[in-house]
């Protein structure tokens, strides 16, 4: 990610958020609301970790991020006007490959349980159902309900 992108960052995030098909009753708390763009906002100014901007025509369509485990895609965020046209795959992908190549055995992703869009594409990337339950969201300041996935990259034979 650049400087340039910044903005467009938190913007798309906060947008792939409201947007979403796993609504919980907190997503209509104004605190929780800010909290999360907020959250957004100060990620995209000091991002942690490993973040790829998947642009279109110059306009950042998307992105993706491994936060604190080189291990664990944190985050996949992609502008509602352009889901379903495979920038979510497409940095998925991307990141799963950077994983092989550091011969990483495993790579996980996790996403609210109600969000069957991103559960069905993590599963047509390969990724399997490894967990479901309650988390607390630091960020949100609740429990949610979310589903950890997981895909094997390689195997020690």
């Amino acid at each position: 990610m650049n400087e340039a992108d910044r903005d467009a960052v938190g913007f798309v995030g906060f947008a792939a958020w409201r947007a979403g098909e796993a609504f919980d009753a907190a997503y209509l708390d104004s605190h929780v609301i800010e909290r999360v763009r907020g959250e957004f906002e100060s990620f995209a100014k000091s991002p942690t970790g490993d973040v790829v901007v998947a642009e279109i025509d110059g306009v950042v369509a998307g992105w993706g991020a491994c936060d604190a485990k080189p291990h664990h895609i944190s985050d996949l965020w992609v502008d509602p006007n352009w889901q379903g046209k495979g920038i979510g795959k497409a940095l998925i992908l991307h990141f799963l490959a950077r994983m092989r190549a550091a011969g990483l055995p495993l790579a996980t992703i996790d996403t609210h349980a109600r969000n069957r869009a991103a559960i069905g594409l993590y599963q047509r990337c390969g990724f399997q159902i490894v967990w479901r339950g309650m988390e607390w969201s630091d960020i949100m300041k609740v429990e949610l309900e979310k589903v950890k996935l997981e895909q094997m990259l390689s195997y020690n034979l």
